[in-house]
Parts: structure tokens; sequence; C-alpha cells
């Protein structure tokens, strides 16, 4: 486990430093310390020990998603009209982690696994409700400012959100619960900011609440 605990301060260290360069809007820090914290946290996911998860399956699935995501920040953070690929990254990972959630803990395992019919249909009902403003005028900026050709793949992508965040509120780790929701935030922080009008302190926002969904979503793999 000492690897693991070194990883995520190493994580949480560099996250510190891409908020600051964001801040300052230093991108050549910003260029180095962004994808570090993925690699940090990917490598975290990875030596944790198998006695140490009940979920060693769902480990998995989620290091593939943290690779995906590590691409997408790769390619949105480029000098370069890269959106579709970085979302088509972003919604590879976002897949992986929904399969990744699908999948039970040992039998023996301490976390619980909650699905019911109840529990999902409330989750859905509150992601629905809290992503349906933002996302009216997100696609109303993307149709009133020619970018009709992004409607269907930013569809798409919300689904896949929101797909994970009702699965991550059923599976019964606050830790999964608390980083999926702060990624649906980060995700509609980053889409109001770039389609609809700049927010203050937008960047810092999404960095923010992008770094502590992912290093949650890490930490709920521990038992």
């Amino acid at each position: 486990m000492t690897a693991f605990w070194i990883l995520i301060g190493v994580a949480a260290a560099v996250a510190v430093v891409d908020w600051w360069a964001v801040a300052r809007d230093d991108r050549r820090v910003e260029y180095a310390a962004k994808p570090g914290v993925l690699v940090a946290l990917t490598l975290a996911a990875v030596v944790l020990p198998a006695g140490h998860t009940d979920l060693v399956d769902r480990r998995w699935w989620f290091v593939a998603a943290l690779v995906c995501s590590l691409a997408g920040d790769v390619l949105l953070m480029l000098p370069r009209d890269l959106f579709v690929p970085g979302l088509s990254a972003f919604l590879a990972g976002h897949l992986l982690y929904i399969v990744g959630l699908l999948q039970p803990p040992s039998p023996a395992g301490s976390p619980p696994f909650a699905f019911s019919t109840t529990g999902l249909a409330v989750a859905a009902v509150v992601v629905v409700a809290a992503a349906a403003a933002p996302a009216f005028w997100i696609f109303r900026s993307l149709v009133r400012d020619g970018h009709r050709d992004l409607v269907v793949p930013v569809a798409v992508y919300l689904v896949a959100i929101g797909t994970m965040a009702v699965l991550a509120a059923n599976v019964g780790v606050p830790a999964a619960m608390a980083g999926a929701a702060l990624f649906v935030v980060s995700d509609t922080v980053l889409a109001l900011n770039r389609f609809v009008r700049p927010l203050p302190h937008g960047d810092v926002a999404v960095h923010v609440t992008y770094h502590l969904a992912q290093g949650l979503l890490v930490l709920s793999l521990l038992s």
C-alpha cells in the first residue's frame, strides 16, 4: 500500500501545481502537470494490492478508463481544435467506467453492491433534473453558433456520463458516487465555459473538479 499512497500523494501535489498553472495561464507548466496527474492516478490504481480491494475486476476497467482520460487530457489541451477526438477519448473512458461499475465485488467483499430499481430511478431523476437546464443552454448555443455537427456527439456523451453517474450512485461506495458527481460538474462547467459563455475562473473550476473526480474514483477501489 505504500506505493499506492505515495502515488496518490504525487497526484494530489501535481494537481495543485496544475491548478496554479491554469490560474496563471501558464501553459508550459499545465502541459506537464495536467497529464501528470492522470499518470500518477493510473499507476496508483495499477499498484493497488489485490488484498486491499474487493473490486479487482472493476479496478482494471477503471485503469483502462484512466488511460482514455489521459488521452483526452492531451488532446484537449493541445493548441489545436481537437475537441471531437478529445470528446471521443473521454466517451470511451466513461463507457469503460460504466462497465467497471457493473462489476460486483468478490463474494467475500465488504463494499455493498446496491443496485435497485428504486435507487436507479431516483438517481436517474436527480441526474436528469440537474442536467436539464445546462444541457438546454449548451444545445441552444451549439445550434445558434453553427455547431450543429456537435449536437449528436455531445448528446451521446451526456447520456454516457449521466449513465455513469446513475450507476455510481448505486454501487454503495460513497467515493464512487462523489467522484462521478464531480465528473458531471466538471464536464458541465467545461461545456458552459466553451459553448455558452466564459465563466469566472471556469478553467480552474473544471480542472479542480475533474482531478477530484478522478481521484475519488480511484479511491473508491479501496476496501
